[in-house]
């Protein structure tokens, strides 16, 4: 009779499948997290180019008016530009650097954030790095044509 109970009892899978719907359950909930993290710090980060391609845009825009207007020049002060630069990122509330080459021409945007997890703070990831860099090439010297 024990002998039977003993051969019973280890034959018996009763609760087997509650185990695996629970090692399921925990590797889905993972994946989904995973999904849901990864493609929200991947839009973050097309977010963090945006403004970065629109902030060097308005440095670039950053041309001297007179010169313009009358036809003579379109001339780009690197430090206007850059400071149209800054002044964006402030409007939107964004973090970066703005940064003009040694010789003028380039203005280079760097946005920097972070994105808040949802599902990886349960494997102690509370947060993700963003960034974001955008490029404009300052026009300096360049002649209005004739007739224009």
């Amino acid at each position: 009779m024990i002998l039977r109970r003993i051969l019973r009892t280890r034959s018996d899978d009763r609760g087997g499948v509650t185990v695996f719907v629970a090692v399921c359950v925990f590797a889905l909930i993972g994946i989904i997290g995973l999904v849901v993290d990864g493609g929200s710090k991947m839009r973050e980060s097309e977010r963090a180019d945006y403004i970065a391609g629109e902030a060097a845009r308005a440095g670039g825009q950053a041309v001297d008016p007179a010169d313009a207007i009358s036809g003579t020049a379109i001339d780009v002060d690197p430090r206007a530009a850059a400071a149209a630069a800054r002044a964006y990122l402030n409007s939107v509330g964004a973090t970066g650097t703005v940064s003009v080459s040694e010789d003028g021409k380039m203005l280079t945007v760097t946005v920097t954030g972070s994105y808040d997890t949802k599902f990886l703070p349960a494997v102690g990831i509370d947060s993700l790095s963003v960034t974001g860099r955008g490029k404009a090439t300052l026009l300096h010297g360049v002649t209005a044509p004739e007739g224009s």
